[in-house]
């Protein structure tokens, strides 16, 4: 049985999983897109792709419906939808920040299957990592054609708790924006240490590729691999024991909690939406 995927919303992460999907066979005929602004859509258009400025267009089309437009406008959007969603009984998949399963399915009518994703920025270069969580409704195929189409961007994993979410937003969902903060750092010591901008970058951003490209290949721990880069008494322990009164183990714990925190916070405002 050929599945129609249809994508409410045509932002960077739905061209991303379309790319990513087409990339892998999908085929032009199998997607939809809706999004209120035209602009977005005649790329799709150009490849084949069914699009619509009226999300209903492409509800009735949908065998899989994945919901991805901007938290705030989340409740307006698919309200309206809620008829055609009970009639069709699409699996919903939400790649929207912040909005709860229970919130979803009341907008929606109730008794729905529903995964919930929380995707990150390099599933824009097919390199993403995806927390994945499933009401009761879904069921093991359901779990695998929603596991399949998040695949088409990176890696994806599974949470049996939806509160676990908020701990997947705050390690990988936002866990981009950390890494990018030490290579600023990085380059700007480099400059410092006085390397011009262009090779404290290039130099960065090759090291960062290197390490993170050895740690998931390594059978050994990233603990293990820094321990043995770092020999007693030479120039990476110096650095390391900075780090370490720094407390910056405990720094990097606070801020991921303080992440979660914020999840939970935006759940409850959004999920309240009537």
């Amino acid at each position: 049985m050929t599945l129609t995927i249809g994508f409410i919303g045509a932002g960077n992460m739905a061209s991303a999983l379309v790319g990513g999907l087409l990339a892998r066979g999908h085929h032009a005929s199998q997607l939809a897109l809706a999004d209120s602004q035209i602009s977005q859509l005649h790329a799709f258009g150009e490849q084949g792709i069914f699009t619509s400025t009226d999300n209903a267009e492409v509800v009735k089309k949908a065998d899989i419906l994945v919901l991805a437009v901007k938290p705030q406008v989340m409740a307006e959007v698919l309200k309206p939808l809620a008829p055609l969603v009970q009639a069709k009984q699409p699996i919903i998949i939400s790649i929207a920040a912040g909005i709860p399963v229970a919130s979803i399915s009341r907008w929606l009518g109730g008794d729905l299957a529903i995964v919930r994703a929380m995707p990150n920025t390099p599933a824009l270069v097919q390199s993403g990592a995806t927390g994945l969580f499933a009401s009761p409704q879904v069921n093991s195929q359901q779990r695998q054609q929603a596991e399949t189409i998040l695949n088409a961007v990176g890696l994806t994993l599974w949470v049996e708790e939806e509160s676990l979410i908020d701990s997947v937003t705050a390690v990988s969902g936002s866990g981009p924006a950390y890494f990018f903060y030490v290579m600023e750092a990085m380059i700007h010591a480099g400059c410092q240490l006085g390397l011009d901008e262009k090779t404290a970058r290039a130099l960065t951003l090759q090291t960062a590729l290197g390490a993170a490209q050895m740690a998931i290949t390594a059978d050994v721990s990233p603990a293990e691999l820094r321990r043995r880069v770092t020999s007693p008494g030479g120039t990476t322990e110096r650095a390391i024991a900075t780090f370490d009164a720094a407390a910056m183990k405990e720094t990097f714990q606070h801020a991921l909690t303080a992440c979660a925190a914020r999840g939970q916070e935006l759940a409850e405002l959004l999920g309240k939406q009537e």
